[in-house]
This record gives C-alpha cells, structure tokens and sequence, in this order.
C-alpha cells in the first residue's frame, strides 16, 4: 500500500511539474492558461464557499444512477442473451451496429424525450455503460461449458437455480471486468451529459466557467474529475478482486 501511495505521488508531482513548465515557459497568459498554484487557489475557494460539493453530489447522483441502471439492465440482458443460441445471433449485430455511435449522438433526441435537467445526463451515461456491460456479460455467460449446464439438470436444478449457482459464478469474473470498464467510459461521458440541459454538476461548472473565461475554475474542475475519476477505478479494482478472491475461495 505504501508503495503504491508512494508511485501515485510520484506520478502525480511529475504531471503538475510538466503542466506548470509548460505554462511558464510556452508564455501563456495566466488568464488563459493558469499556473498550479492559480487553480489550487480556485480549488480552495470552490471548496470553502460549498460550490464544489454541490456540483460534485449532483454529478455523482447522475452518474450512479445512469451507471447503477446501465449495470443491471446489463447483467440481466447478458444473463438472458447468452445461453440463447438463436435471439443473441440476431441481436449482436444491432449491438455492435449501435455500440460505436458515441452517446453524445443522440443528445438531440434525449432531450426531446426527457426534456432538460438531470435525466439527459442520466441516459447518456446510461448508453455509455450499458453497452460493455451488455457485451462481456453475454461473453462470460456464453463460455460457460454445457458440461456443467446438463450436471445441475441432472441434480434437478430449476432453471433459476441453475442461473444462481451455476451460470452466473462462472460467468462472474467476465461480468467484473465488464462492469470496470463501463465504469471508466461512463465517467468520460459525465461532463458531455452534464453539457446537456444541466444547470449543476462538475461538467456545468466547465462549461459555465469556461462562458465567463473563468479558466481557473475550467481547470479546477478537470482536476477535480481526474481525481475523482482515479478513486472510483482504485476502489472498483479492489470490490473486484475482492469478489474474484472470493469466488476462488468458494469454488
């Protein structure tokens, strides 16, 4: 743990170093390019005034509850989809057809099917999680061994108990890693919801500061996503292997 805190200061010096270099010695203006010590005075105000924390606990409502939806819609697709040898043939192709049009694409048709406020946000997020999730559930669930299929038949599992005690902990490991990877892209596609019809959250705070050229603020708030950004990976890669570590166990 110490070395990896050690790594993660380390890393983190050298970037502030080459951003405040690169802001010194590329002669740009402070008022278009802020210095390290400027948005660190950004961050503080931001921080004592309550502003950051409001739009940090709207922007972490939207995002669990467009990722939390996209995660058990997922999963229970993926659940359903990957056993059938004829649906999921038809549906893939829709999938992947669909899957590389960047949720930001359809902005213009959620917001004139949700209107303005938290819910455009919520959906984007949605459709950037959905998707991974979606794919390596069905991967997981699909390379589960008949053999082990016909053995629960044989014990006379039903076909819930079959899912539950079979089909899902074999299919585990896959879900995991889908659901880590949905978590990254749906964090990226949080600031373009919030660019659509929000009036809070750390993406309006970029874009309001950015319209009064407020740039410390633009910077404050980039600093403010990577790092929370970073937290949320740390912790889902520890609920991960800690589930595998388990399974392991279990089996």
């Amino acid at each position: 743990m110490a070395h990896k805190l050690k790594n993660f200061t380390i890393g983190l010096a050298f970037l502030i170093l080459m951003w405040h270099l690169i802001a010194t010695f590329g002669n740009y203006e402070e008022a278009l390019f802020p210095r390290p010590p400027t948005v660190l005075v950004a961050l503080m105000d931001l921080f004592y005034d309550g502003t950051l924390f409001v739009h940090i606990k709207e922007s972490m409502f939207r995002f669990a509850s467009g990722y939390v939806s996209a995660a058990l819609c997922g999963i229970l697709l993926g659940l359903l989809l990957g056993r059938s040898k004829y649906v999921w043939p038809i549906i893939d192709p829709i999938v992947q057809i669909l899957r590389p049009i960047s949720p930001v694409a359809w902005s213009p048709f959620i917001v004139l099917a949700f209107g303005i406020g938290d819910m455009p946000a919520i959906v984007i997020i949605f459709i950037a999680a959905f998707f991974p999730i979606l794919l390596t559930t069905v991967k997981g669930v699909s390379s589960v061994e008949d053999y082990y299929v016909k053995l629960a038949a044989n014990l006379q599992f039903t076909p819930l108990q079959t899912y539950v005690k079979v089909i899902f902990p074999a299919a585990l490991p896959s879900i995991l890693s889908g659901l880590h990877l949905a978590l990254g892209t749906a964090w990226v596609f949080l600031v373009a919801g919030e660019m659509v019809g929000s009036q809070s959250g750390l993406g309006y705070l970029i874009v309001d500061s950015r319209n009064t050229l407020n740039m410390a603020n633009v910077l404050a708030g980039i600093v403010v996503i990577g790092l929370t950004g970073f937290l949320l990976d740390r912790i889902v890669t520890l609920l991960e292997i800690s589930f595998k570590k388990l399974l392991r166990f279990q089996l």
